[in-house]
């Protein structure tokens, strides 16, 4: 997502460009990039200069927004005492999994969600540039 904000501009990424910028296999890395543009984060564009961009302004999509949709609904998901089950284990609720670990797993992802929505992608650009590990930014990012 930093990828996409520092790059995105004057044309989308591209999911090539990505992959051989960060060594990633082109394989996962589209999966990643589905689930972003699933959940709102991202707009992928088709074409000859298609690819990705931000689907809104980066200072309103923050790191929690990107885990949730890359990790799936069960997240930070607690137990569910009604189907028996816990979000860790799949198994019944009553034991030591169910009714000590599991609740202590989903507070901790639970706090790990909350850290991660403190933090924007915005952040991240401004914390790469300072780095500078991805080159200055193509402009203001007046996207609405």
């Amino acid at each position: 997502m930093v990828d996409i904000a520092l790059h995105a501009r004057p044309q989308p990424v591209s999911a090539k460009a990505l992959a051989a910028r960060h060594a990633l296999p082109p394989r996962h890395l589209e999966a990643v990039l589905q689930a972003l543009v699933h959940h709102g984060l991202l707009k992928g564009l088709r074409g000859p200069h298609g690819g990705y961009e931000l689907a809104r302004e980066r200072r309103r999509i923050s790191a929690g927004d990107i885990a949730r949709a890359v990790l799936g609904p069960g997240a930070a998901a607690a137990p569910d005492p009604a189907d028996g089950g816990s979000a860790v284990t799949g198994s019944a609720g009553t034991g030591l999994a169910g009714l000590v670990v599991a609740p202590l797993v989903a507070e901790a992802a639970g706090a790990y969600l909350a850290a991660l929505d403190a933090v924007t992608v915005e952040d991240l650009c401004g914390r790469a540039e300072a780095a500078q590990v991805a080159g200055p930014r193509a402009g203001p990012d007046f996207t609405i």
